[in-house]
């Protein structure tokens, strides 16, 4: 299902190095609310869904968390840190403690609410820093949350109608579509 592409799935750049950023960073990475956490949760809800659109889809947002998690060890790397899986007050990180509701539609939400989460951190992250290059990725990683919870919410929407095969299909293409604007 994974596959792995040597080219970033956003550039990375800094102005400067910056070892306290790059610390802050570490939450974003592997810490209760990062790109390690979610993809994990991702990927464990996908296993207990039937709907295959919506399996799918969290397969697929899985994927890009584990892409997002990359961009942040780059950041890291070249702000001067090092993207260990410890959070920002160098303690290993939590144990992550994936949800085990079988409840789509409590998945679902709970997906929305944890992109929230993290698009809030990720804002006030961003005014811990003034390399433009972090602003614009934390942006863009914003930016892409924001595309999830759209698609999440979509799916419930689907499921509460009881949507058509076809209805569910267009997730897909949707996240498809939303990936256009990156190339």
């Amino acid at each position: 299902m994974f596959n792995y592409h040597k080219r970033l799935f956003y550039p990375v750049h800094v102005e400067r190095q910056d070892p306290a950023f790059a610390k802050v960073l570490l939450e974003h990475y592997a810490g209760k609310d990062s790109e390690l956490s979610s993809a994990l949760q991702y990927f464990n809800q996908r296993s207990n869904i039937s709907n295959r659109p919506i399996r799918e889809l969290l397969g697929i947002i899985a994927a890009e968390e584990l892409g997002h998690m990359e961009l942040i060890s780059v950041a890291i790397s070249k702000l001067g840190g090092l993207p260990l899986t410890l959070n920002n007050i160098q303690v290993p990180a939590e144990k992550l403690d994936l949800d085990k509701n079988l409840d789509v539609m409590t998945m679902l939400q709970m997906d929305i609410k944890a992109e929230s989460r993290v698009g809030r951190l990720y804002r006030k992250h961003m005014e811990l820093t003034n390399d433009v290059y972090m602003k614009k990725l934390l942006k863009f990683l914003i930016e892409r949350g924001e595309v999830h919870k759209y698609l999440l919410k979509k799916a419930q929407k689907l499921i509460k109608k009881n949507g058509s095969q076809e209805e569910f299909n267009e997730l897909i293409y949707d996240y498809k579509m939303s990936l256009q604007v990156l190339k």
